[in-house]
């Protein structure tokens, strides 16, 4: 079920910050009591494959979205541990070294199961055991949720595992956003920073249509 247009659910998470820093990370109050939008992207698991390219784009675009003021964070269900591991590995040997923004430690996987982004493909009771028996990885997709200064997700995607994501695309989003939120107007297809938007009326679509 799609989260946009609701608010992101207010929840504490263990993270780590560059420096091995344990920290509680929430990041509806990120958004909230910063004032800032904030990209959070979710990741499988650390020391693979697609995941560290990623983790490394985002880390590239960081400048721009600080001039969008917008934070950026990454996910998964790894521990601190294993995420400081990753952030001590350098670059050239598949590690993360030089990543800055804050990494959350989903390990309960509490925010995880609220989202709706865990690779189960089914859950079996066993009597014998009086357990549930996943079947699955139950890691993220990789899934990316752009949140506003009030909290509330206006974009949110999900990949499957082998696909990796077009960063400059969330930094679109951000743009269009953000003319929607100081203009009042709307953005139409492919739009970019610069371009001509729309007012959201049918006489507004027509000339747009009309010149493009």
């Amino acid at each position: 079920m799609s989260l946009v247009g609701k608010k992101f659910p207010s929840i504490a998470v263990d993270a780590i910050s560059e420096m091995g820093d344990n920290l509680k990370i929430n990041i509806f109050e990120e958004a909230v009591n910063n004032n800032k939008k904030v990209v959070l992207f979710w990741y499988p698991k650390d020391f693979t494959f697609v995941c560290p390219t990623e983790l490394h784009a985002f880390q590239a675009a960081l400048p721009e979205f600080e001039k969008r003021n917008t934070i950026v964070i990454g996910a998964s269900c790894d521990t601190n541990e294993v995420h400081f591991a990753w952030l001590n590995t350098p670059k050239n040997n598949g590690g993360i070294e030089g990543v800055t923004y804050p990494i959350l430690a989903d390990t309960n996987r509490n925010l995880a199961n609220i989202l709706g982004i865990l690779d189960i493909e089914s859950t079996e009771y066993s009597e014998e055991t009086d357990s549930v028996i996943i079947e699955g990885s139950n890691v993220t997709y990789r899934a990316t949720y752009l949140i506003d200064e009030t909290g509330k997700i206006f974009h949110e995607s999900v990949n499957d595992m082998p696909l990796g994501r077009n960063v400059n695309e969330y930094l679109r989003m951000v743009d269009a956003y953000t003319h929607i939120q100081e203009k009042g107007e709307v953005c139409p297809a492919n739009w970019e920073a610069g371009k001509e938007a729309m007012s959201a009326d049918r006489i507004s679509t027509a000339e747009y249509l009309s010149a493009n």
